[in-house]
């Protein structure tokens, strides 16, 4: 009798990951990978993009991609991805851009461009990417909110990222209804602090890494690496039951 496949592994899915060159994109692109699926590992920025750790560069296929606040580069981006994987089961929308800045402070054009930044570039890739995960029958969808979404952190002047990351939210959930006669499942990832190089500025402030700390019944600042572990996971058949949910990563902060 065949042994049955491990319902955490990936082995032949494809998968889309944006905003793969760095951080939490980064740690998902690898754990995707880590468990067998082919991942299409895509950034805007060329320079960064692919840099693994020398024995895992092999596990990612890095792809330059456009802007993603433009639907003509999703669309390149999507078709790029099928032409050379024949297809997507797996999209992880990690990509966003956001400016954070107190409301008196913030210009209307810093507004526009941190909803643009963080919704955009979710809604565009999935329509693009839409035909083919419904091609697939057994798809995921991995968007990414934030703890911010729940919570205002003191001293984070986060209004626009706020904003956006609560309308992931309420989009992922639309998508895991849209998605589901498909086959298509839709579930968000809601990470607290996580270090990386978005984060490390405002981490070397000691107050507030300490404020940061108060807050996490766990008393350490997440790494991509949890992220991607929690997204391996959404994106296997170990998932299956498993839509229109949004799973905090975020060390307790937003439990109490």
């Amino acid at each position: 009798m065949a042994e049955l496949p491990h319902p955490f592994r990936l082995d032949g899915k494809v998968a889309l990951v944006t905003g793969a060159s760095n951080g939490i994109g980064h740690g998902c692109a690898l754990a995707l990978a880590r468990m067998g699926a082919q991942v299409a590992a895509a950034d805007i920025d060329a320079r960064i993009l692919g840099k693994a750790a020398p024995a895992e560069e092999h596990l990612l296929d890095p792809m330059l991609c456009g802007d993603l606040t433009r639907e003509e580069a999703a669309r390149d981006l999507v078709a790029a991805v099928c032409a050379r994987h024949g297809g997507i089961d797996i999209l992880v929308n990690a990509a966003a851009v956001a400016d954070f800045a107190w409301i008196e402070e913030m210009a209307p054009a810093q507004w526009r461009r941190t909803l643009t930044g963080e919704l955009d570039t979710v809604f565009l890739v999935t329509r693009a990417a839409w035909p083919w995960l419904k091609q697939g029958g057994r798809s995921a969808i991995v968007n990414f909110a934030s703890a911010n979404a729940y919570h205002a952190l003191p001293g984070s002047a986060a209004l626009a990222h706020c904003a956006g990351k609560g309308g992931v939210l309420a989009m992922t959930r639309q998508l895991a209804m849209e998605g589901a006669p498909h086959g298509i499942r839709a579930n968000s990832i809601s990470p607290g602090m996580i270090r990386t190089a978005a984060t490390a500025p405002v981490l070397a402030d000691p107050l507030f890494a300490a404020r940061v700390m108060e807050g996490n019944m766990i008393k350490r600042i997440g790494t991509p690496a949890d992220i991607g572990y929690c997204t391996a996971y959404l994106a296997s058949d170990a998932a299956s039951y498993v839509t229109g949910a949004d799973f905090r990563i975020d060390a307790g902060a937003t439990a109490w």
